[in-house]
C-alpha cells in the first residue's frame, strides 16, 4: 500500500507525545474532522481496541469508530480509521526521538477499503495532506503543553 507522510518535529518528548495519543478522549482534540467521542474501549491503545467518535459537525454528525491495529508506547500507533461513507484508511504514528529531545512524528496514511481507493493518488494527496499537517500541529501543541515544567 502506497502511503502519504507528513513529518512533524516538536520540543516535546516521545513520552509526551505519546501520552496525548494513548488518551483516546483527546482525539478529537487533535483529529481533524472528529468532533467528539462517545466512547473509548477499555484497555486502549491496545491492539484491537477501538475509539467511538463522531465526524462533521451539528446537525451532519456520522458516528464511527477507529480500531487499533499496533501499539508500541512512545513509538508506534497503527490505526484503520473509518472515512464513511468513503472507505476505510490505516494510519500509522511513528514517534522518532530528536536530538534536542524532542520528538519527530511521522504520520503515514492511505485508504485501504471502499470507493476512495479507486480516487488516483494525487487527488488522494491533495485532500489529506493539509488536514494531516494540521492534525499533527495540533497534536504537538498538545503534547508540548504537557511537557512544560
Amino acid at each position: 500500500m502506497d502511503t502519504l507522510q507528513v513529518r512533524h518535529t516538536t520540543s516535546a518528548s516521545p513520552e509526551a507525545v505519546w501520552d496525548v495519543l494513548a488518551d483516546g478522549w483527546r482525539y478529537p482534540c487533535w483529529v481533524v474532522g472528529a468532533s467528539r467521542m462517545r466512547a473509548v474501549e477499555r484497555g486502549f491503545p491496545a491492539a484491537g481496541t477501538k475509539l467511538h467518535h463522531s465526524v462533521g459537525s451539528w446537525p451532519l454528525l456520522l458516528d464511527d469508530d477507529t480500531e487499533v491495529l499496533e501499539s508500541q508506547p512512545a513509538r508506534l500507533l497503527r490505526i484503520r480509521a473509518k472515512t464513511r461513507p468513503f472507505g476505510t484508511a490505516v494510519v500509522t504514528l511513528t514517534l522518532e526521538p530528536a536530538a534536542d529531545g524532542g520528538t519527530t512524528i511521522t504520520m503515514a496514511e492511505d485508504a485501504d477499503s471502499g470507493p476512495i481507493k479507486a480516487v488516483p493518488m494525487v487527488a488522494r494527496q491533495a485532500a489529506i495532506t493539509p488536514r494531516n499537517r494540521e492534525s499533527m500541529l495540533r497534536l504537538a501543541l498538545l503534547a508540548e503543553r504537557a511537557d512544560q515544567p
